[in-house]
Parts: structure tokens; sequence; C-alpha cells
């Protein structure tokens, strides 16, 4: 098919941009040569990219397809290029709302001491799942469900406490404990990062609810006792706020925080990885609530070979 560099990156730069103009100036190539650019990718291809009208553009589906596997493949071209150069290129987990809570720092710590060779970034993302599966990040740190996506490998980490949030104005900040019949009545923020969902309540039950767009919208309905929310325990260290008082929830059930990575092109500090946080899950204090490391959608035989006798982390 004769597919080129340039092809790949003409149709990242179009999806990410939404425009050919936008795209061109990314790409700091003229308009018309970018868009002869895509006429010879769908040329070569057989097949339509990219609809275009006077006014708007979209991804066709098979565009679409490309559009995230070409990010991705330019990401692992930029990560070879940066290895030969640089040597081994540090493990990049993304998180979306706490990461490991006030434990991040003293995890992180100990790993830098035990294996100055082989460095961790954090990075916030918004959608790591996206970042994910572009490669421009390793692994991510998700509170989810047991649902991953067939080419994701998901190991859980530990879990969490689950916290009532609720402005300190609120006639339910003077408890130690709550429970969700006592948020059923009330406006619940949820927020696709926060480890929550209406699911929590028995059908009957369940309160009237809306979507925050971020944590800080989250953070801000709470403390002007607009709603309440729930979340999990690490948000109280990494979203403190002097509106609002964070108070456990005797009958909800925990979250389940996991470490996801690709099934293929995973990072070879991944195993290791996973074997400190359950190192420290074991020798920490309740902080971590103990559970079993489970892989889900394969197991370390098809994720390193080379490891396959080797006991789980």
């Amino acid at each position: 098919m004769n597919v080129e560099l340039r092809h790949l990156r003409a149709i990242a730069a179009i999806g990410d941009e939404g425009t050919i103009t936008g795209a061109a100036a990314s790409l700091h190539v003229s308009q018309p040569a970018l868009s002869r650019t895509l006429e010879q990718l769908e040329d070569r291809l057989g097949t339509r990219l990219v609809n275009r009208t006077t006014r708007q553009l979209s991804l066709t589906a098979a565009g679409h397809t490309l559009y995230e596997r070409a990010h991705r493949i330019l990401n692992e071209l930029d990560d070879a290029l940066s290895e030969v150069v640089a040597g081994r290129q540090p493990l990049r987990i993304g998180f979306t709302w706490a990461a490991l809570g006030d434990h991040t720092v003293p995890l992180l710590q100990a790993w830098r001491a035990q294996h100055p060779e082989l460095p961790v970034q954090l990075q916030r993302r918004s959608d790591p799942d996206t970042a994910l599966r572009r490669g421009e990040i390793d692994a991510a740190i998700v509170r989810t469900s047991d649902a991953v996506e067939s080419e994701v490998l998901s190991a859980v980490l530990f879990t969490e406490r689950r916290l009532a949030a609720v402005s300190e104005n609120s006639p339910l900040a003077e408890r130690s404990v709550v429970r969700l019949a006592d948020l059923a009545d009330q406006l619940v923020a949820l927020c696709a990062s926060a480890g929550a969902s209406v699911d929590l309540w028995s059908s009957g039950r369940q309160p009237r609810t809306f979507e925050a767009a971020n944590v800080d919208e989250w953070l801000t309905t709470i403390a002007l006792e607009e709603a309440v929310g729930v979340t999990a325990e690490a948000t109280e260290h990494s979203h403190p706020h002097p509106g609002i008082r964070y108070i456990p929830l005797a009958d909800a059930s925990p979250v389940t925080v996991r470490l996801i990575w690709p099934r293929k092109r995973s990072h070879p500090s991944i195993p290791a990885f996973l074997l400190h946080v359950r190192h420290m899950a074991n020798a920490a204090e309740p902080w971590l609530r103990k559970s079993p490391p489970v892989l889900s959608r394969g197991d370390l035989s098809d994720a390193w070979p080379h490891e396959r006798n080797a006991p789980l982390p």
C-alpha cells in the first residue's frame, strides 16, 4: 500500500484538530499540501477516511480506526528513537482523579530508592483510556468495574473505602459515619473519575443525580451545598477543600484500584512496578485494603513470555 509516515501524521493531525486548517498549521504545511496528502492516503487504501463538506469535517469509521492506530504507531516510533538516543524510557503511568492518594509520594520515593535505573512518571490525564490506546502512556491507575477492554490487561492493586463528601454546613457534616440511605433524598454529584455511580443504591432508593464535568466542578457544587458526593478515600488527600467534609460510608462497597496496560507493547518495567506496589500493600497499615492480585484479560505468560513461570505480582 506504500503508506508513509507523513500520511499517518496527516490523519492524526486532522483527527486532533477537526479541520484541515488547524491540522495544516500544527504540521507546518500548507492546506493544499495536506489535502493532497489525505487524498493520496485514501487512494492508496481504497477507502474514504474523512467526510468533508464546505462547513464540516468528520472521520469515517475507517478514518477513526486509522486515526487511533496512527497515534500509537507514531508514539511508538518516537519512544523507540528516544530509547536509542537516551536509553530506557520512563514508565509513564496516567491517572485522572487521585493516583494513589496520600501513599503516592511514599510509594514513588521507595521506588526511586530501589530502582534508580527505572524512572516512573505520573501523568494526570482526562482520558487515560484514550492515552493508553494511543501509546501516550504505558499504564494507567483506574477506579472502575471489573470490565476492561480485550486489548488491555488489568491487575488489582488494592481496594479503598468509599467516603461521602458533604458541605461543612450540612447537618451530615457532624457525623462520624453515614449510610447510603442518608444521601438518598439529596442530589448526588457524580463524576466519571470519582469511582461512584447510582448503582450503589438499591433499586427504588436511588437518588437524583447529575454528572459533574470535572473534579473542580464536583468540589464546588458540594461545597456550595447544592449536592453531596460519593468517592474513594484517596480523594480526601488529593482534593482537600475547606468547605467540604469527607465522612466514611458504612454500607458502601469498596472501590477497586487497578493498574491497566496494553496486552501488546507492554513496558518492561510493569512487572517490577506491580511487585513493588504489592510489597508496599503487604507491608503497609490498613490504608491498602489487601486484595489478591488478580490479572484479567490475560496473564503474565501472555504479557511477558520470559516471565511464564514467575509468581503473580
